[in-house]
């Protein structure tokens, strides 16, 4: 596992001062140039913290997986985006912080006209920054679907950008991932310490990419014409995340602002807004799952959920919370891992594609590469896989339910990826809030709610989603 843990000073010293004194006129506090590496470390920033943000403000996806339930303010857990504007925020972060800092990198690379070595380091810069923009692109699409992009990011030139078919973006974004991942050279420098998650490695950089490519195309494995089947293929050949412990894992330096987001809001800030809910914890229980003590708290003896989407708050002390583990100042945001691939490729396997081995044994190392990454033994993973209950011959259920269960799992923590593959997979069966049904449990954002007086013409064009409501299903969720 490689962690980087990126230093505040190394951000500054990119900063090219050189001298005490000034020209005329020159403001020291607003810098007018800004070094390539500075943007792209602050973009790196602001997705990871958007990506794996708790605020019921920013982020509600460990909400819309349901391993979180609302302490006292219960809206999150009842999926009201309205009264906080978290689609607006969640856009606007992604928009604003990560894509424009990142397009001005580009920006910043091409107007330096680097020549001789310095330009093929700009080459693998370029790569690295477009990996990252289509990161972004793809978490925005399938988050709210019909989404801007070919018009979007350039600033005052167009204030009101049209929005692009998502699965055509989709489509394109797997180009230009594929042109990326073929233009990066492991001969030449990049980033180097300025880049905060691979430390400008470029190996390390092709195996995320390929393990993006293979995530994104399985999403869209039940879309017949974008034969996901070649792209999967392709990207296992080429090398995703294949041993335990493998990832991309992003830490943070432990120092405020730049800490785990449990450690700001239970510890910084001093709120104790979330307990695990009921829907994570009885289902753990019932399958006598090794990560409970690794992951919760019990009350009284016995692990004890928030029954999900109550309408009136509940006492914190009542319920399971979470362990120490989470409150590490310093604990890592995981973006792709190999628990993730083997579920991955498990599904792939079922679905008659050309991997090796067998859908059991990849069910089976996403399982255990999940207890050990968390500190459980391999003597308790061998125990869990002999259960009839979680055993993949015996398991109940269809090929699509017992692994879409045990990756649900797998993913707690991970809001995003947990409530992007239950969509997809239709497993486990979530609870559904006090007086609201199961099909109005969310498959998307609804959009920004500032689009309707920012963007009118191209916001009532996005209706051809199917309506802007939470419960409209995306192009790749299918079932």
């Amino acid at each position: 596992m490689k962690k980087i843990t990126y230093l505040l000073l190394g951000i500054f010293s990119t900063m090219g001062i050189v001298s005490c004194e000034l020209e005329d006129n020159i403001d020291p506090k607003h810098a007018s140039e800004v070094p390539v590496e500075t943007l792209f470390t602050t973009a790196e920033i602001a997705f990871v913290d958007q990506y794996n943000n708790m605020n019921v403000n920013y982020n509600i996806s460990r909400m819309l997986a349901q391993y979180w339930s609302d302490v006292t303010y219960t809206d999150g857990s009842r999926y009201d985006f309205q009264d906080r504007g978290i689609p607006d925020t969640f856009w606007a972060e992604f928009y604003r912080d990560v894509l424009m800092d990142l397009e001005e990198s580009k920006i910043v690379i091409d107007n330096a006209g680097y020549v001789g070595a310095l330009a093929n380091k700009a080459i693998n810069q370029k790569a690295i920054i477009e990996i990252l923009e289509v990161y972004t692109y793809s978490v925005l699409a399938e988050t709210f679907g019909d989404i801007p992009y070919s018009e979007a990011t350039i600033g005052a030139e167009n204030f009101a950008p049209k929005y692009d078919d998502a699965e055509t973006v989709y489509l394109d974004l797997f180009v230009r991932l594929d042109a990326a991942i073929a233009a990066l050279n492991s001969s030449f420098d990049s980033f180097g310490g300025e880049e905060l998650l691979f430390d400008g490695d470029i190996a390390e950089w092709k195996t995320f990419a390929n393990s993006l490519k293979l995530r994104m195309a399985m999403r869209m494995a039940d879309v017949p014409a974008f034969n996901s089947q070649a792209k999967v293929e392709a990207a296992v050949a080429a090398g995703v995340y294949n041993s335990n412990l493998e990832g991309a894992f992003f830490e943070y330096i432990g120092t405020d602002p730049y800490v785990n987001t449990i450690y700001d809001g239970f510890v910084i800030d001093n709120r104790n807004d979330y307990c695990p809910s009921n829907t994570i914890i009885d289902k753990m229980v019932a399958l006598n799952d090794p990560r409970l003590p690794l992951w919760f708290t019990q009350k009284d003896g016995a692990y004890v959920g928030i029954p999900f989407g109550l309408v009136d708050g509940v006492p914190y002390n009542n319920y399971s919370q979470f362990t120490e583990h989470f409150y590490d100042p310093k604990l890592e945001a995981i973006l792709s891992d190999y628990a993730e691939m083997e579920f991955f490729l498990a599904e792939a396997v079922e679905r008659g594609w050309n991997i090796s081995g067998t859908a059991e044994e990849h069910y089976n190392n996403g399982i255990t590469a999940s207890i050990l990454y968390y500190g459980g033994t391999q003597a308790e993973a061998d125990a869990y896989l002999a259960q009839a209950s979680v055993a993949y011959a015996t398991a109940g259920g269809t090929w699509k339910e017992k692994i879409g269960t045990q990756k649900w799992l797998a993913m707690y923590n991970r809001g995003i990826e947990g409530w992007s593959e239950w969509r997809r997979l239709d497993a486990p069966t979530l609870n559904h809030p006090v007086g609201i049904d199961y099909a109005d449990i969310p498959t998307r954002f609804p959009y920004p709610y500032s689009e309707k007086n920012k963007n009118p013409s191209y916001y009532d064009a996005a209706d051809a989603i199917g309506g802007d409501t939470a419960t409209t299903k995306l192009w790749w969720d299918k079932f």
